[in-house]
């Protein structure tokens, strides 16, 4: 039943023998397991050109959450200047993002129950809020942080629509042969973001001149906090554009479902975590995603500060940070659009990109410990390892949020991908919670 909606290759099984009895289910792809379904009902699906508009918005939304999460990284010694922020507060401020996704699963119950729209909607609302709360003009500098940490946790809670619903909007609105790429570029939009940050930040805001004068060095000050105050406007109006036009046209779903896998029935709330937790392949398969590339966006989120060492300012360092998530981007698109082509891929797809990953950061490694390896330390070799391990590590997260949905169908989307998104946050927020503490610390005992 439903055979006319999938094609012989979709129908084949995605992963090879388990190291356990499983469902069979478990092994078929979407179309195949939701045409066995009972309420499957056969016919042709069909494709809307609106998807595209659908797909752009939702990927502008998570590009501009990207942006606004990562402002103050790229921008932290200029900021200091300014709003008298310590080491403390700019930790915290990168932090928000990991903290937002502490009630992600409200949003995934939200989304499951309530549909794209509603759940689209309340975040761009949240990250509205938020964006306008930094703009607020406030003279007491104590009260301006405060609302600018406000401000970050908000967009912060926007961080599990845009990073989970991605397999949720290909599935609603994309056909088998373009549900990878979808995925892809709605999933890659806001790592994107994160990367122009490096970009905008540095060009827009000056970085401050501690040789001035007192009087030269208050007017840099003033000069500095008129700069990032032009940078956090522009974020805010940004925001509300992207509010005004999800809520003008942001259709939940089609009018007809654009496959099987769209039109059948998924599991409730309860049932999708018990079939999530007792599902030794998934929980496999989430670990294998959320510890390495938890571990990487902490890392990368103080490259600057890991890379000190060996004598890398800070702008070699940001643009390590760029170049890495920006050919991730590209590289995870083209690796998506090639699985589309090619069914049964993934796991192969991965396999090799995480063989690659693992000698980029052992090239990476080896070159930093050169006083006992005697490798070359050079610009050059440091941009191309730190630049790999990012490509590597980056392009794979649209491939894993395929597998995983592949894997344990017919649990929604939006559940799945927020219990290994929940996972990888968890790391990079322990991470990065570790590596402030060493840095304050030996910060304290060096004075």
């Amino acid at each position: 039943m439903g055979s006319g909606w999938s094609s012989e290759e979709e129908r084949q099984p995605l992963l090879g023998p388990a190291l356990g009895p499983a469902p069979a289910a478990a092994w078929r792809s979407r179309e195949a397991a939701a045409a066995a379904l009972p309420a499957a009902a056969p016919g042709p699906g069909r494709v809307y050109g609106r998807r595209w508009l659908v797909l752009l918005l939702f990927s502008l939304l998570g590009f501009a959450q990207g942006l606004v999460w990562n402002t103050w990284g790229p921008i932290q010694n200029s900021a200091r200047q300014a709003y008298g922020f310590s080491s403390w507060d700019i930790a915290l401020l990168v932090l928000w993002g990991p903290i937002g996704f502490l009630p992600c699963f409200a949003f995934m119950w939200l989304l499951d129950k309530r549909g794209l729209r509603i759940t689209v909607l309340l975040t761009s609302f949240l990250m509205v809020l938020g964006t306008g709360l930094r703009c607020i003009p406030i003279a007491d500098l104590m009260l301006k942080r405060r609302l600018i940490h406000g401000g970050q946790l908000l967009n912060g809670l926007a961080g599990p629509t845009v990073m989970n619903a991605a397999p949720f909007l290909s599935t609603t609105w994309f056909s088998a042969d373009e549900r990878a790429t979808a995925t892809a570029i709605a999933s890659m939009l806001s790592y994107l973001g994160g990367a122009c940050a490096f970009l905008v930040g540095p060009l827009v805001v000056p970085a401050p001149n501690g040789t001035s004068p007192l009087f030269a060095s208050e007017n840099s000050r003033a000069h500095i906090k008129d700069r990032i105050e032009t940078v956090l406007y522009a974020e805010f109006g940004v925001v509300c554009l992207l509010f005004s036009a999800t809520l003008a046209y942001f259709p939940p779903r089609p009018p007809l479902p654009p496959s099987v896998a769209a039109a059948s029935q998924r599991l409730s709330y309860r049932r999708s975590f018990c079939r999530l937790l007792s599902n030794l392949r998934f929980l496999m398969i989430a670990l294998a995603y959320a510890i390495p590339l938890g571990v990487f966006a902490g890392w990368s989120g103080v490259l600057d500060l890991i890379l000190t060492p060996v004598h890398v300012s800070q702008v070699d360092a940001g643009w390590i940070g760029f170049w890495s998530i920006v050919g991730g981007c590209v590289v995870g698109i083209a690796m998506a659009r090639f699985a589309d082509f090619i069914r049964g891929m993934l796991k192969l797809i991965l396999l090799l990109l995480f063989s690659g990953a693992t000698i980029s950061s052992t090239w990476f490694t080896l070159t930093c410990l050169n006083s006992i390896t005697h490798l070359p330390l050079t610009t050059v070799t440091l941009y191309a390892s730190c630049i790999l391990l990012g490509v590597f590590l980056n392009s794979s997260i649209p491939i894993f949020f395929e597998l995983f949905v592949e894997t344990v169908y017919p649990v929604p989307e939006g559940i799945t991908c927020g219990v290994v998104t929940f996972l990888s946050n968890m790391f990079m927020g322990v991470l990065l919670f570790f590596l402030t503490f060493y840095h304050t610390a030996q910060s304290s005992y060096a004075v």
